[in-house]
């Protein structure tokens, strides 16, 4: 199994600036890339950014590019999401997402932070 465990949400004005943590640990061979996905009071869950483990590659939805920097610490299992000119827009709970290969795509889900932006 994998465990991801989420922290470093909170409450912050607008414009303001916070960094999420996502701590990897348990079966975690064959990983291939982390990301960070959101969803907002009655509405999906929807891409926010990810990180190829390996490579290091980064890709980010259109309305965080800028703004929002995602990284990975490979020997600690650990990625971040640092998230400055925070709208409050941004508000939502904040999952962390893991994805390995073993023949088949295998995603694995935080329990998720939430991050509230005050206008």
């Amino acid at each position: 199994q994998v465990q991801l465990v989420e922290s470093g949400g909170g409450l912050v004005q607008a414009g303001g600036s916070l960094r999420l943590s996502c701590a990897a640990s348990g079966r975690t061979f064959s990983l291939v890339g982390m990301g960070w996905y959101r969803q907002a009071p009655g509405k999906e869950r929807e891409f926010v950014a990810t990180i190829n483990w390996s490579a290091g590659s980064t890709t980010y939805a259109d309305s965080v590019k800028g703004r929002f920097t995602i990284s990975r610490d490979n020997a600690r299992k650990m990625m971040y999401l640092q998230m400055n000119s925070l709208k409050p827009e941004d508000t939502a709970i904040y999952y962390c997402n893991l994805v390995k290969s073993e023949g088949r795509r295998l995603d694995y889900w935080g329990q998720g932070t939430q991050v509230t932006v005050s206008s």
